[in-house]
């Protein structure tokens, strides 16, 4: 079941995505860290309404964050469709021993859907350049690559923007 995220439910979110970073610093993929994603930024996506949580069986298994709320280090982007009406998808994340069984396309096909619903012109996502796994996830789910951001708390590497018209 994917529902919106409560506040009492920062600590097992944070819990999700602090396995998730160990996994992928384990595949020296440094993508997230002590400074994101972190409880303030869980805590305004939930007061937006805009973190939804997976639960299997009562657990929670994974995360999506579907944002209508432009970053501005998306600014210079040259993306497909003009900047309005756009969804902006960040933190998914799925419980490393979760991971390979779906959960992942069934949190992005419900905020495709969402977006749909909405009538958003496009969804918009930013992914580590250093994480290939994460790129052909989403080029498979027909996301173009356009350009390359960054995030100095996070990496000096580059995050690679996608954007999926709708």
């Amino acid at each position: 079941m994917i529902r919106s995220a409560k506040i009492p439910e920062i600590p097992d979110i944070l819990r999700l995505t602090r396995a998730c970073a160990k996994m992928m610093e384990k595949k020296g993929i440094y993508q997230w860290n002590e400074h994101y994603p972190n409880s303030a930024s869980f805590e305004r996506d939930i007061q937006r309404e805009e973190l939804f949580v997976m639960e299997i069986e009562g657990q929670l298994i994974g995360s999506i964050v579907i944002s209508t709320f432009m970053d501005e280090e998306y600014l210079p982007v040259e993306w497909l469709t003009p900047n309005r009406n756009n969804i902006y998808i960040h933190r998914l994340a799925v419980h490393p021993d979760r991971q390979g069984k779906g959960y992942a396309q069934r949190l992005m096909a419900f905020a495709e859907d969402r977006a749909k619903e909405r009538g958003a012109v496009s969804i918009r996502l930013d992914t580590f350049s250093q994480n290939p796994r994460n790129q052909r996830f989403y080029e498979a789910r027909g996301y173009q690559k356009l350009g390359d951001i960054f995030f100095p708390e996070q990496s000096g590497h580059p995050f690679h923007c996608y954007e999926l018209v709708l």
